[in-house]
């Protein structure tokens, strides 16, 4: 069984009792999140050796890093390097987005070195496979694909079946059209043959296969918005209304299924985005990339989204997919992939603090009670990113040339707040 089709039976899984545990909920409370299909496991029985990770209100934000080569650029021991760089930095799940040839081998040995569940978007492989300076997508090799990585062990599969052929008119008269790689191709190869997109068209014949591996169906925005003058127009609700659809359709064949988002969102347009997506996809777990608040800081989109992921988090999203400091320019390097990563873990943490999650504060309390203590190795401890803070700690020691255990550079010994506090506690009558 499904996990979801488990939960239905009354089963708790080995697997729920695990994000049970993680999370610090009763298992109970998992299995009954996620047989209302609030909350999904993306968890293959192929691919050996995952750790199982709950999506969903219920849990913790989690954080998605995409990896994957070009065609011009990075190769299988680049991405696999790049891979280490993200688990190492707390990413929670991570998407191969690789598109060229050898592309099984390259997935083979993300699933063998990651612990954390791994996606794809199957067309890309589709395309990849096919001749010609242009190739157009082939829907029975699409298929074909989609059952060759299930049976590999992806645990969630992107897949962009609710752009309908009534919604790419609509995009085409955007500032940006379609800026989704997987959503242009659905609309071309609509537009060249007349014909309804064939993930729609066959979506039952998908279903039997994903069913038959518990592979979590990630349903992708296509119509999802490249810039803010695009963001809440009728081509980017009309594919929602269908994912809602889809939504239904696999829950009831037993399928797990998340719902992916926007995109480049006004940051006042963030909450009602998250709340409509709620109320259409009926609570589906909502997998948005930023939203990105801003299109003018190329070289700081990490920045720029991760701002629209704490107010993503905060009303309705559940996974976040990092936005590096590449974005728009080019395929992120290892150092990229970091800051991405950790920017997006200080969105979702901030998220889930704002939205009251049980436990999400106890970090940061932690965290001042350090600080008033002057206890760096406590402050490096609870930090999301240790190797950082000590390095930067470092470099004002060595620079001053002196031991600073009571005090940093930013006030100095002299006029360190925590100090004056700590003699006003101490000596201060009164």
């Amino acid at each position: 069984m499904t996990q979801l089709q488990a939960a239905r039976a009354g089963i708790v899984t080995e697997a729920m009792s695990r994000v049970a545990a993680d999370e610090r909920v009763a298992p109970e409370q998992v299995r009954v999140a996620v047989a209302s299909g609030q909350a999904v496991l993306p968890l293959n029985p192929a691919h050996a050796n995952v750790r199982p990770v709950g999506v969903g209100r219920l849990f913790a934000t989690k954080v998605n890093a995409n990896l994957g080569r070009s065609t011009t650029r990075s190769g299988q021991g680049d991405e696999l390097e790049k891979l280490e760089i993200a688990l190492r930095a707390g990413s929670d799940f991570v998407m191969d987005l690789s598109v060229g040839p050898g592309l099984r081998a390259i997935r083979q040995g993300m699933l063998e070195a990651s612990p954390a569940p791994l996606g794809t978007v199957p067309v890309y492989e589709t395309i990849s496979r096919l001749e010609g300076d242009v190739p157009v997508m082939n829907p029975d090799l699409l298929l074909q694909v989609i059952r060759e990585q299930a049976e590999q062990g992806v645990d969630f599969m992107t897949l962009h079946a609710g752009l309908l052929r009534e919604h790419v008119d609509l995009a085409m008269t955007r500032i940006m059209g379609i800026v989704s790689r997987g959503g242009a191709i659905m609309a071309e190869w609509m537009k060249r043959n007349q014909a309804e997109n064939p993930l729609y068209t066959r979506w039952d014949e998908v279903l039997d296969i994903l069913v038959r591996h518990d592979v979590t169906v990630s349903l992708g925005d296509g119509l999802r918005p490249g810039c803010l003058a695009d963001a809440s127009d009728a081509a980017q609700f009309g594919e929602l209304d269908v994912l809602g659809e889809l939504v239904a359709r696999c829950r009831a064949r037993g399928v797990q299924v998340m719902v992916e988002g926007p995109g480049h969102v006004p940051f006042d347009q963030i909450r009602m985005n998250m709340e409509r997506q709620q109320q259409v996809c009926d609570g589906a777990p909502f997998y948005v990339l930023g939203p990105v608040v801003t299109d003018i800081a190329p070289g700081y989109d990490h920045i720029t989204s991760c701002i629209g992921a704490t107010a993503a988090a905060t009303y309705g999203a559940s996974l976040l997919c990092y936005v590096t400091p590449a974005e728009h320019l080019g395929l992120p390097d290892g150092e990229e992939v970091h800051q991405g990563v950790i920017a997006y873990r200080i969105a979702a943490h901030a998220g889930d603090v704002a939205r009251g999650l049980p436990g999400a504060r106890e970090r940061d309390d932690a965290m001042s009670r350090c600080r008033v203590a002057f206890d760096w190795e406590g402050q490096f401890a609870h930090a999301l990113d240790p190797e950082r803070a000590r390095a930067r700690w470092l470099k004002t020691r060595m620079a001053a040339g002196e031991h600073t255990d009571d005090h940093c550079s930013m006030c100095g010994k002299e006029f360190c707040a925590m100090r004056t506090s700590k003699r006003i506690r101490e000596a201060v009558p009164g």
